[in-house]
Formats: C-alpha cells, sequence, structure tokens
C-alpha cells in the first residue's frame, strides 16, 4: 500500500470492554484511528448513513452472560444496514449468523468435507431426550449460541439427562437451542485451535481441558477465572501447536473461511486415539492469548491490524475511487 494513502478509521462494535486493550494496541500500532462503537442499548435509524471506513463486527455469542441482553438483536440489525449502504465489514452478517449457531456450524464444517462429531439440534424436553436415545454412547450437550464453553455437560445416556433435566438444573441457553453432540474422547487431555486471518494460518494452540472447557485465550478471560494467576507470570493452559499451515486441515479450513464469508477466526478440533481429528467450533470472535504470543513471536491483533492495512485497506480506497 502507498505510503501516500491515509488509513480509515476502523470502528469496533463491542459489547464487552475486557477483549478491548490488546486489539486498539494492535490496530494503532499499525496506524489507525479506532472508533469503539458499544451495542447493547443504542437507536439507529435505517436512513442514515453509516460513517467511511472499515467497521468490525466483535459481538460475542456469551455476551448475555455479561448482562448485555440485547447485543445479538442489536448486531444483526447493525450490520445489515452497514452491508445495505456498502459498508466494509469484517465478519458481517454471514460470519455472525455461524458464530450465533453451533448448529450451522456443523452444517458448513461438514458440507466443506471436514469431519466433526454427530451433531442434532433440539428445543423442549421431550425432543432433548428423543435425540439422546438415538446415540450409541455418551454425548454433551451445549447452547447453540454458546461461547465460553457454556451449557457443556456430558451424559452416559438419555435416562442421565432426563434425571439432569428434572431437577431443575439444567440451562438450555439462548432461545433454548440444545445441541447434543457425540463425545470424542480424546487421546491427550487437549484441544487444538487453529487462528486463521484472512487466507493467512497465524498458528495454533494446544488448550488443556483439564479444568474444564472454558478455553477463551484471551488474557483477561483467564485473570477472571483464576486471580491469584498473573497471565505474564505463568499458569497459562495453551501451549503451541506442531500445526503448520500445509496441514491439510488447516487448508480445509481457509477454503471453508473463504467460502462462507468469514475473515478472522479461531477454529477448534479434538483428535481421538486413533488419530482422527473431528472439528466442533468457529469462533468469529476470536481473542488471542497474550502469553503464548510472546512465547511464539506473534502478536494475533497485530497481525490483524497487518492484514486490514495490507490486503483490506487497498480493495476499500479502489471502491471508493471508483465511487
Amino acid at each position: 500500500m502507498s505510503a501516500s494513502v491515509s488509513l480509515p478509521v476502523v470502528h469496533v462494535l463491542f459489547e464487552n470492554p475486557d477483549w478491548l486493550p490488546p486489539l486498539v494496541s494492535g490496530l494503532e500500532a499499525e496506524g489507525f484511528t479506532v472508533n469503539l462503537v458499544e451495542l447493547d442499548q443504542g437507536l439507529l435509524d435505517g436512513n442514515a448513513p453509516p460513517a467511511d471506513g472499515i467497521w468490525l463486527n466483535r459481538i460475542s455469542p456469551s455476551s448475555h452472560t455479561r448482562g448485555h441482553h440485547g447485543a445479538v438483536e442489536l448486531a444483526r440489525e447493525v450490520l445489515f444496514w452497514l452491508e445495505r449502504h456498502g459498508r466494509r465489514v469484517i465478519n458481517g452478517s454471514a460470519a455472525f449468523e455461524f458464530e450465533m449457531s453451533k448448529f450451522r456450524q456443523d452444517l458448513a464444517l461438514r458440507q466443506h468435507g471436514i469431519d466433526t462429531p454427530r451433531t442434532v439440534l433440539a428445543v423442549g424436553r421431550d425432543h432433548l431426550l428423543q435425540a439422546a436415545a438415538t446415540f450409541d454412547g455418551p454425548f454433551i450437550t451445549k447452547h447453540n449460541q454458546g461461547g465460553k464453553g457454556l451449557g457443556i455437560q456430558l451424559f452416559d445416556s438419555a435416562d442421565e439427562l432426563a434425571s439432569h433435566l428434572d431437577s431443575g438444573a439444567f440451562d438450555p441457553g439462548p432461545g433454548a437451542k440444545v445441541i447434543l453432540q457425540q463425545y470424542i474422547r480424546a487421546a491427550a487431555p487437549f484441544i487444538t485451535r487453529v487462528e486463521i486471518v484472512g487466507d493467512r494460518f497465524l498458528y495454533a494452540m494446544q488448550s488443556s481441558t483439564e479444568q474444564g472447557f472454558e478455553l477463551c485465550p484471551s488474557d483477561a478471560c483467564q485473570l477472571k477465572a483464576a486471580p491469584d494467576v498473573c497471565p505474564i507470570d505463568g499458569g497459562s493452559k495453551f501451549s503451541p501447536s506442531p500445526l503448520t499451515a500445509d496441514d491439510p486441515l488447516v487448508q480445509a479450513y481457509i477454503r471453508l473461511m473463504a467460502a462462507e464469508g468469514i475473515e478472522v477466526a479461531g477454529i477448534e478440533f479434538v483428535e481421538d486415539a486413533d488419530g482422527r481429528r473431528y472439528t466442533y467450533d468457529i469462533n468469529g470472535t476470536t481473542n488471542y492469548s497474550g502469553v503464548l504470543g510472546e512465547q511464539i513471536g506473534i502478536d494475533g491483533m497485530r497481525e490483524f491490524a497487518r492484514y486490514l492495512k495490507e490486503r483490506v485497506v487497498p480493495g476499500l480506497v479502489l471502491v471508493e475511487g471508483a465511487a
């Protein structure tokens, strides 16, 4: 990109301020001006044109757990508004709908030839138990609009699920849409997360599951989960993975993202004892571990900012120049 071209403002749609500092630092380090747009409550005039620049969607499916119950629905309308006015949106409407539905993720993954655990969506007690009875072996439940490992519980049988439902402790999540999914017994107690920006593999990391499945890699999340452990001093549950960019699974992820309009994602898989890899989650609102980044020499948010600068801005300049 020519040095004479001024950089556009990056408007960040967000609901969780704790995730902002690394992103803002990365963008500002590459010369961008950042405008933070909080979405929970708001006023939207469809006839009013949005501001020029790049719009980045950072609304999370777990927003309701932070009291931001209006964020997802408001974001849907804002993204539609932005796109109808021709604004450049990173992880826009198409990507957002995948972010909000594990069921849609599973469909897309399988259609792109990527192995997934058997996955069923059910709403209502009777249908949950009907679905559970079709699993041959253990299965897990999770929220269809998930995040942070929400709603993940392991059951050995439909009867065990029935007892849990009758206890009153079961939380079906937003919209009461529950995913039942084949339980894959991992060969080792970790999952692998692959970080991709555009068509570029950044890195892969292994996330330990020994303390559960709340595996947000953000340092802010780690501090909240274990406030007595400083992520800079150690105690991280994340470590580098030997996975490389030329791995066939990584290449399949890149093709899926290009086809489905997802520009930024952390995609997770688990490997069983036979070496078969099952992909089960696409995280569009991806965060990066600062501890791991220092260890491997990759600042994820800085790399994202460079992607905007080198790949998105030139296209934006061409479009605006032709207008």
